[in-house]
């Protein structure tokens, strides 16, 4: 069976993590689940759910200070880690290689196997120091996923916003979850309803 790790952090935006166990789940990839303490507390504040319900969305789970854990050596193969959401302490062990728990561990791990790293990072407005610490990982080889909606796909709820991000990084995997609205493959209806630029389909949309 695939397998990615899961990563919760200490941000706001917890709803992004539990979806994409649930969707990781439903194509049956096997996850990886290590939440720290930071991550704990957003969960209290922004879900109804306990601890165990959080970690009953993952076939495996971890503590923070496991640094013994399977996914903190390279040997254990995995298609690579997300983070989400990923706050900005976690952005910068991950750019400075400074690891202090299991999570960034298994981030770092998978930057020096050369596997996919995708970084939700949830801040704003950003600092120099932000900035820079994104720069450093995404030359390491991560790659910075900020969870921005896409208002073309006309969501009407915020699950579909939360979908539409949570697809768009199963994509990264080449992972297909049924959840993206993509453009260029909407309906007849909706395609005879574009608006036309220079007398031309609209086809700048990403």
């Amino acid at each position: 069976m695939k397998r990615i790790v899961v990563g919760i952090s200490g941000a706001t935006g917890i709803v992004y993590g539990t979806r994409l166990l649930e969707a990781l789940r439903a194509i049956r990839v096997e996850t990886h689940l290590v939440t720290n303490r930071a991550g704990e507390l957003t969960r209290a504040y922004e879900t109804s759910l306990s601890g165990r319900e959080l970690r009953e969305k993952a076939d495996v789970t971890y503590g923070i200070n496991d640094v013994g854990a399977a996914i903190a050596s390279g040997s254990f193969r995995t298609l690579g880690m997300i983070v989400a959401p990923c706050s900005m302490r976690t952005l910068a062990e991950v750019a400075t290689g400074v690891t202090t728990s299991l999570l960034t561990r298994a981030a770092d791990v998978c930057l020096k196997e050369r596997r996919r790293l995708v970084l939700l990072a949830r801040e704003a407005p950003l600092t120099s120091v932000h900035l820079r610490n994104m720069l450093t990982a995404t030359e390491a080889g991560a790659i910075v996923f900020p969870p921005v909606p896409a208002f073309y796909t006309k969501p009407a709820t915020l699950d579909d916003m939360v979908d539409h991000t949570v697809g768009r990084v199963l994509d990264l995997f080449d992972l297909e979850s049924n959840l993206v609205r993509r453009w260029g493959e909407r309906s007849d209806r909706e395609q005879r309803e574009l608006p036309p630029v220079n007398g031309h389909a609209d086809s700048m949309m990403a």
